[in-house]
């Protein structure tokens, strides 16, 4: 028995296959081809096939995303802070 996989599944697959891309694993051709499977995967058998042949995300690219993502909240919240006193 498989179980079923989510929408939510797919979208982290899909940001999976992103990075992948941008780091060069695949070509654009490749990349759409497994996102039409990834949406019509609906096993998380299926999804798991998708990437089986990409390298998982390293500890240190994570952490990288993660700073990645923090930096980019520090400086919308900066822009809004700096709006917010411009309207003063």
């Amino acid at each position: 028995m498989s179980i079923r996989a989510s929408d939510e599944d797919r979208q982290r697959i899909v940001a999976a296959l992103e990075r992948h891309t941008g780091a060069g694993r695949l070509t654009l051709d490749e990349f759409a081809q497994r996102v039409g499977v990834v949406s019509d995967a609906r096993t998380m058998d299926e999804l798991a096939a998708v990437v089986s042949d990409l390298p998982a995300e390293t500890p240190e690219e994570k952490q990288r995303r993660e700073l990645l993502v923090v930096f980019a909240v520090a400086l919308v919240t900066l822009v809004l802070l700096g709006v917010a006193l411009a309207l003063r």
